[in-house]
């Protein structure tokens, strides 16, 4: 069975490892120009490199539908430049979940497939998708709600180690971005992790570099461009975070029910 995958970051990954582990085939949709930060555990990279391995699941790109089929005969997981799905639906797959994390829906409906998951704020159970999953750090992380939406977006990413809205990099300006810096380098408060144009990228905070945009991606002025971990856990760069598998295993969850309910019933208003 073929489970669609909107979005191809780190928590999408950390959706489909749950899935692809669980005996599910796989594809997943990004941008042409994939903008996660985290990319040493996004499957988004197979896009910019045509195939990427994390942890023990390779991913690698498939121009069309044809060619995802074949990726999927191989047994890995299929990524496509295909925001919008219009190669993926020729699939036909039996679920579509949205894990583009866009704090808004962006083009999912319930009619998408016989089993539709949204993930995170932006999306209510029942109206525009079957079961909607927490994404919000804390007791509720990765619980599935069957009516309702997710909590919403406070706009402060979760603490980690006392710091929270510090351990971000954003672009200073509007202009291409220029890393100086890799992911799993420590960097010190003040140091410089990046360029957008002439103008200097600096860490607030002492940590390990978890995630950082690619270079030559074309950024606005305050856009998430990183994230520095203070508990300076290099081996975290390389793992599915904890978050991510906790969402994961909402999706999957989710899908199941669906399954094993024999699909969810939606009843037009």
């Amino acid at each position: 069975m073929i489970i669609w995958v909107r979005g191809a970051g780190d928590i999408a990954t950390g959706v489909a490892f749950r899935l692809y582990k669980s005996g599910f085939s796989v594809v997943m949709s990004d941008l042409a120009k994939p903008t996660a930060i985290r990319r040493t555990i996004c499957f988004s990279e197979a896009i910019n490199k045509g195939e990427t391995t994390v942890e023990d699941i390779t991913a690698r790109f498939a121009a069309n539908a044809e060619e995802a089929l074949a990726v999927l005969a191989r047994g890995e997981i299929a990524v496509m430049a295909d925001p919008l799905g219009e190669s993926v639906r020729k699939l036909n797959p039996v679920a579509v979940v949205d894990a583009i994390l866009a704090k808004r829906n962006l083009g999912t409906r319930i009619t998408d497939a016989k089993i539709v998951v949204g993930v995170g704020p932006g999306f209510t159970a029942g109206e525009d998708c079957h079961a909607v999953v927490e994404t919000m750090r804390g007791h509720t992380l990765g619980r599935v709600y069957y009516s309702g939406s997710a909590l919403p977006d406070t706009g402060v990413p979760g603490n980690i180690a006392g710091f929270t809205l510090e351990r971000l990099l954003r672009a200073p300006r509007a202009g291409i971005f220029r890393g100086v810096k890799k992911i799993g380098d420590v960097v010190q408060a003040g140091e410089v992790c990046a360029y957008v144009d002439d103008e200097p990228v600096v860490s607030r905070i002492k940590g390990v570099l978890r995630g950082l945009l690619p270079d030559e991606i074309e950024v606005y002025e305050g856009m998430k461009s990183g994230d520095v971990d203070p508990r300076c856990e290099i081996s975290h760069c390389f793992m599915v975070s904890d978050k991510a598998l906790a969402i994961g295993g909402g999706v999957l969850e989710a899908v199941l029910h669906g399954l094993t309910q024999g699909g969810y019933v939606w009843k037009q208003k």
